[in-house]
């Protein structure tokens, strides 16, 4: 009976008019509602939801990452100039592309390991600074920057250290001024 289609001649009696049956009548609903989530992140913990910045372990494992990633890749171009460079004339195309790869493997693992042990000093030192002052700022970056550029050349002298962790100071300080200006003056 759900399957019946109205006549032409019982159509106008609205007893027996019947509709077509559609197993999926319920199951209407629109893509956009059942696939709508939400923007901003979802933290198990009202503690988590508190915080505006991330852990130290995540710091760590970020900022290790990145400067391994960074200096694997810097390093790989440099050693592939150095392979370029380091060509001889009667050397084949096999000859050739093995001292590139080989250059720029060597190049890649030695930059890949110094920067990433620099953004594991800075990560550490970043998150001491910050569990002990109990704020986050500005300063905090600059010391930690001054600390790891001191703490990465402590092993030459204590001269080396001061100049090394001076520039680390510097050079943190520069990039976190770049990063509140462009926050300040790109919108993004």
């Amino acid at each position: 009976m759900a399957y019946q289609t109205p006549d032409k001649e019982s159509g106008s009696d609205p007893k027996n008019q019947t509709r077509l049956y559609n197993p999926y009548k319920d199951l209407e609903v629109p893509i956009r509602n059942l696939y709508h989530l939400p923007t901003s992140p979802e933290y198990l913990f009202v503690e988590e939801a508190r915080r505006k910045r991330r852990s130290w372990g995540e710091n760590l494992t970020f900022y290790t990452g990145c400067g391994y990633l960074a200096g694997a890749v810097g390093g790989a171009g440099a050693g592939l100039v150095d392979g370029v460079r380091s060509f001889e004339s009667g050397d084949t195309a096999k000859l050739r592309i093995n001292r590139v790869l080989n250059s720029s493997g060597h190049a890649g693992r030695a930059w890949g390991n110094r920067i990433g042990i620099i953004g594991l000093l800075y990560a550490g030192i970043e998150s001491g600074i910050v569990a002990v002052r109990d704020t986050d700022d500005v300063w905090n970056s600059v010391a930690a920057g001054l600390g790891t550029g001191a703490l990465y050349r402590a092993a030459r002298g204590v001269r080396s250290a001061a100049v090394a962790g001076a520039v680390g100071g510097v050079v943190v300080g520069v990039a976190v001024t770049a990063k509140q200006a462009l926050k300040r003056y790109v919108p993004i």
